[in-house]
């Protein structure tokens, strides 16, 4: 029996025992080494030789991701790890760091219960580590941290030892820093970093070694050892005293929970439904025996087995041949496989138990994000991303053969990436493609290109801008194609707070009616209009303000479409509106059910919010991006000009040693091939790394422009309109 298959027998063996199961992710910064971390995990695991580990990244199978040298896929991989003579299934999530994946990010913490927070000891908590935190503690998933690259602190910057645990320790003080500001209540319940109880480990993933509180009890190797080790570039002796896969997996299994500790925790998070009823309670038991309730977090195409879905089963056993229904379709489709991933590799199995991640096939109808069950069920909560689509390039089949084919393409890496927004013209072949940035388009094209051997033609990248409103308008009168329905609309900015609530998905209509009153009151919103609220949509709210109307209650689903319509396509530039609220103060309707059908308020509903709009001081937003620059304090002059000369501005800038940090923020629209120039400017010596900040007004001399540039790519009218074209005034 080969070694890989032995380890195949021991995780089926364990994937029946959840309290021998972690479900971990590696996150971090890019390039502070997570996916040669997994390397390293993998050959102690023996899935890899140990040869090849920390080069081979076996993780990055995709080979852009090799050419690159960067992580475009989340990849799951299971393997066991011996803990005081137990054995245990780890099941592992390898997460890209680079801001345009970020989404991959958000959608593994959803299938783990506790994550590995990787930091670069040289370069600190940056950014990105800040975010993927985040992501992490809004999902209720514990961290444990790892310094990686210590080796760089001694061998590089020539740090003495004191002067290396001083910075290590800064590092741990900084990842606690950001706990407690996430989330103070997980804080104080003792889910900050410690590395006297030995939540936190020292290393080196390139060089697998690794320390510590605990193994420097065990094997007498300390920070003094460690920098001889270092000086004496006996990197080599160190990983086969300490090796860096049984220190950190021995830091995983006590301080990370399993899944029937975690889902007790987690359910009330993700998921809104009755925790009293069958499934509710199965969930927080993590009982096989319940109802399969399974979130699917991934999907990718598999040319054999067509659609993959990859997801955690929170409660139930999956066997093949089970009739399963997915959240919101009316048809149930039967599992054909059952399996689990060793990298790129899917092994199937006869039967995947609660508590585990696992991989399906033959479901139709899935997206990422569905919720998969065997009866019918609350679906989960929809996963909400840090960021939203900034770019968008137009693409073109340069075959109109291929052009049905393109459709088909399009429409399988949306279900497959939900931070890909794909709008299809039909009539005039174009295909407008929004993601997270240059290089999430990028990939996508290379992916329709190469992978689907699609040729095309694409656009230069275009940014996606929001429409808001800055003061208040109405009641403004909007009149049914009848004139037998009138509607009186009023719209103002909604305040800050009540957005990043809405934004972070603790406010939505489907949040119990008391609790989201509560909360809305507490950021701020008056209680009237609190307790009136009628639906939600993007970052905007309707609050119908109205006291005893007849029909309106039957009427009010045409009302909120037409609503929808607007906020998709505001009056400006026909771009998402945000921040918008939207009161109906009085409402006149025709008695006869005839008179007020959809042809009727749907458009009288539209025509008076965005007239409403258009007369309270409406104006763009557009995207921008924090920009972190490290640079030799030589260059400094150079980066800086760069962001200004960006319609940028500098935030802050301090120094660590001989290099300069430089805090910015730029427009998104300005940054286009901001890589290429900071290069020259800086003589290569930069790094530099960008983070999404939301939407912020664009100055109102370029407003004009803007809206004319957008209306004309359009097709729309050039002038810009006016109320009386909505209304009459």
């Amino acid at each position: 029996m080969t070694r890989r298959k032995k380890m195949v027998e021991r995780v089926k063996k364990l994937m029946n025992k959840p309290e021998k199961i972690r479900d971990i992710g590696i996150v971090a910064h890019i390039d502070h080494g997570k996916t040669t971390l997994t390397d390293s995990l993998l050959a102690g695991a023996g899935i890899i030789s140990q040869e090849l580990a920390g080069t081979q990244l076996f993780m990055d199978y995709y080979e852009l991701e090799q050419q690159r040298g960067i992580t475009i896929n989340a990849a799951n991989v299971s393997m066991v790890h011996e803990f005081e003579g137990e054995e245990y299934l780890i099941n592992l999530i390898d997460t890209p760091g680079h801001i345009d994946f970020g989404g991959d990010v958000t959608r593994a913490m959803r299938a783990v219960d506790g994550a590995i927070v990787v930091v670069d000891a040289v370069e600190g908590v940056m950014p990105q580590t800040e975010t993927v935190l985040r992501q992490a503690l809004r999902e209720n998933v514990k961290p444990v941290l790892f310094i990686n690259k210590v080796d760089r602190l001694i061998n590089e910057l020539k740090v003495d030892k004191k002067e290396m645990q001083l910075r290590l320790s800064k590092i741990i003080d900084d990842v606690n820093e950001l706990i407690k500001g996430m989330s103070k209540e997980k804080y104080e319940q003792g889910w900050k970093v410690d590395a006297s109880d030995g939540s936190v480990a020292f290393g080196s993933a390139l060089y697998k070694w690794a320390i510590s509180v605990p193994s420097m009890k065990q094997s007498g190797i300390g920070f003094n050892e460690v920098y001889d080790y270092c000086q004496k570039d006996d990197v080599k002796s160190l990983a086969e005293k300490c090796p860096l896969h049984q220190i950190l997996l021995d830091m995983v299994i006590p301080h990370l929970p399993n899944p029937l500790e975690a889902q007790k925790d987690r359910i009330s998070v993700i998921w809104y439904g009755d925790r009293k009823s069958i499934v509710g309670e199965a969930m927080e038991k993590c009982d096989p025996n319940g109802p399969i309730a399974l979130m699917v977090t991934d999907i990718m195409m598999d040319p054999h087995a067509g659609e993959v879905a990859t997801g955690r089963l929170f409660s139930g056993v999956l066997r093949r041949g089970q009739e399963l229904r997915v959240s919101g379709m009316p048809a149930t489709s039967r599992v054909q496989q059952v399996g689990i991933f060793i990298g790129p590799d899917r092994l199937e199995v006869e039967e995947a138990p609660a508590g585990n991640i696992v991989a399906i096939t033959g479901i139709k109808d899935v997206i990422v994000g569905s919720t998969i069950s065997s009866i019918e069920m609350t679906p989960f909560e929809s996963i909400k991303y840090v960021s939203e689509p900034v770019v968008t390039v137009a693409v073109e089949a340069e075959h109109t053969k291929d052009l049905p084919k393109l459709i088909e393409v399009l429409r399988q890496l949306s279900k497959e990436d939900p931070t890909l927004k794909v709008e299809i013209d039909e009539e005039t072949g174009e295909h407008l493609i929004s993601g997270m940035g240059e290089l999430h388009l990028e990939i996508v094209a290379y992916r329709i290109e190469h992978d689907h051997k699609i040729p095309i033609t694409t656009s230069p990248p275009i940014v996606v801008y929001r429409e808001t409103v800055q003061g208040r308008a109405g009641p403004v009168e909007g009149k049914s194609p009848n004139r037998h329905n009138r509607f009186y609309i009023t719209v103002e900015p909604l305040p800050k707070e009540v957005i990043q609530l809405i934004k972070s998905g603790a406010v939505s209509m489907r949040v119990k009616e008391l609790e989201r009153r509560q909360l809305l009151m507490d950021a701020g919103m008056d209680k009237e209009e609190a307790k009136n609220l009628a639906g939600i949509y993007g970052s905007n709210v309707l609050l119908d303000m109205t006291k005893g109307i007849q029909y309106l209650r039957e009427t009010m689903e045409l009302i909120l479409e037409g609503f929808e319509d607007v906020m998709r396509n505001g009056p400006l530039a026909k771009e998402p509106c945000q921040g918008i609220k939207v009161k109906l103060v009085d409402v006149k309707l025709h008695e006869d059910a005839v008179h007020r059908g959809p042809a009727q308020v749907i458009p009288a509903i539209r025509h008076a919010i965005h007239a409403s709009i258009l007369m309270a001081n409406p104006a763009i937003l557009e995207p921008i991006l924090d920009v972190y620059i490290h640079v030799p304090a030589d260059q400094m002059g150079s980066a800086s000009r760069e962001i200004q000369g960006r319609r940028g501005q500098i935030l802050d800038v301090h120094s660590e040693g001989d290099l300069v940090i430089i805090r910015g923020k730029a427009p998104v629209a300005e940054l286009f091939g901001f890589a290429g120039d900071i290069r020259s400017a800086t003589e290569g010596r930069a790094l530099w790394s960008t983070e999404y900040a939301g939407f912020e007004v664009l100055p109102s001399n370029l407003q004009v422009d803007i809206i004319r540039q957008i209306r004309q790519r359009k097709g729309l009218k050039l002038e810009m309109p006016k109320p009386s074209d909505y209304v009459d005034l």
